[in-house]
C-alpha cells in the first residue's frame, strides 16, 4: 500500500515538474517567435500578473477588501519618474526605492484604518486611491507635472553597459521579477506569516484570541502588497518613459480586484490566469471595441454564478498554491 502510494505521489510531482518546465520553456521561446506587438502584450500581461500577485496578498491571503490598490502602483511609478528625471538616479536602482516608498505610504495611510472590516474598509480604500490620483493632478510642490504627468524617464541600465531598451528585454525583465515574486510568495504561504494571515482571514476574533497580533499582520500584508505594486509601477514607468494620473484610476483598482476574483482568492496560478484574462481579453475583442465592457461584465456575472471560487481556487492546507 505504502509503495503504491509513494509511486502515485512520485508520478504526480513528476507531472507537475514536467508541466512547469514546459511552461518556462514556452515563456522563454515566445519572444523569439513573435513580433514586438505581441511581446508588448505579454509584457503588460506580466505587469498585471505582478499587480494581481500584490493584491492577492491583501485580498486573497488576509481577506481584506482593497479597492485603492492603484494608489500604491502610482506611488511606485511617480517615485521612479521624479527621482530619475530630476536627480538622474538610475531606474534599476530605484526598484527597491519604489517598493519602500509604496510600502511606507501603505503603513502611513493604513495604520489608522486597519481596524475596519468588510465594506467599510473597502469604501475607505476607494477614497485613499482617489486622494492619491487627485493629489497627482494638483501637482504638489511642482513635482508631479499635474494632469500632464512626468516625461523623459530613462531606460533601465546597469552602469550604462547593459541597457533595457527593447520589447524583448522588457519582457524578460518583468517576467524575471514575476518569477522571483512567485517563488517568494510560495515560501511565504508556507511560513508562520502565511499561516497567521490565513487564520485572520478565516476568523479574525479567533486569531486574536490565539495570540496572533492581528493589527501587525494586517499592516504587514498591506505593506508587502503595496511594495510589490510599487515595483510594478517602476517597471511600467520606465517602459512608457512617462507617467500621468489617468493611468492610476479607480477602474485600474477594479481590474486588479477582478484578477484575484477571476483566478481564485489566494491562488497564485489563479492570479496568473486572471491576469491573462484581463490583459488578453481586450486584444481578443478589439474588433468589437464598442461592446468590450458588455462582454467583460457578462463574463464576470457568469463567473460569480457558476465558479464563485475562481477558475483555479486554492486548496487550503498543506501550503498548496
Amino acid at each position: 500500500m505504502e509503495s503504491s502510494r509513494s509511486q502515485g505521489s512520485g508520478r504526480f510531482f513528476g507531472s507537475r515538474q514536467g508541466t512547469l518546465m514546459a511552461v518556462v520553456a514556452a515563456f522563454f521561446i515566445y519572444p523569439f517567435v513573435v513580433g514586438d506587438y505581441h511581446i508588448d502584450i505579454a509584457f503588460f500581461f506580466g505587469i498585471y500578473a505582478l499587480l494581481g500577485l500584490s493584491l492577492n496578498i491583501v485580498l486573497g491571503e488576509v481577506g481584506l477588501f482593497d479597492l485603492g490598490h492603484a494608489g500604491f502602483y502610482a506611488i511606485g511609478a511617480y517615485t521612479t519618474a521624479i527621482l530619475n528625471t530630476k536627480y538622474g538616479i538610475p531606474v534599476l536602482l530605484l526598484l527597491p526605492v519604489s517598493a519602500v516608498a509604496a510600502g511606507l505610504f501603505a503603513y502611513l495611510v493604513c495604520s489608522p484604518i486597519i481596524h475596519l472590516r468588510g465594506d467599510y474598509l473597502c469604501i475607505v480604500t476607494i477614497g485613499m486611491g482617489e486622494i492619491v490620483r487627485l493629489a497627482l493632478i494638483n501637482n504638489p510642490l511642482d513635482l508631479t507635472g499635474g494632469p500632464n504627468g512626468v516625461f523623459g524617464i530613462d531606460f533601465p541600465s546597469l552602469g550604462g553597459i547593459f541597457v533595457i531598451d527593447s520589447p524583448i528585454k522588457y519582457y524578460f525583465l518583468i517576467w524575471t521579477v514575476v518569477a522571483l515574486t512567485i517563488i517568494g510568495l510560495l515560501r511565504l504561504q508556507k511560513s508562520r506569516i502565511g499561516r497567521a494571515w490565513n487564520c485572520i482571514r478565516e476568523d479574525e476574533v479567533a486569531a486574536g484570541s490565539s495570540g496572533i497580533d492581528v493589527r501587525h499582520y494586517k499592516l504587514l500584508a498591506f505593506m508587502l502588497g503595496a511594495a510589490l505594486a510599487g515595483v510594478a509601477g517602476n517597471i511600467y514607468a520606465s517602459k512608457l518613459m512617462c507617467v500621468s494620473p489617468e493611468s492610476f484610476t479607480f477602474w485600474e483598482s477594479c481590474l486588479f480586484f477582478c484578477i484575484v476574483l477571476i483566478g481564485g482568492m489566494g491562488s497564485i496560478p489563479g492570479v496568473l490566469i486572471g491576469a491573462a484574462a484581463i490583459s488578453l481579453f481586450p486584444e481578443i475583442l478589439r474588433p468589437f471595441a464598442m461592446y468590450r465592457m458588455m462582454f467583460f461584465g457578462i463574463a464576470m456575472i457568469l463567473m460569480m454564478m457558476f465558479r464563485p471560487g475562481g477558475v483555479w481556487p486554492r486548496k487550503r492546507g498543506e501550503g498548496a498554491p
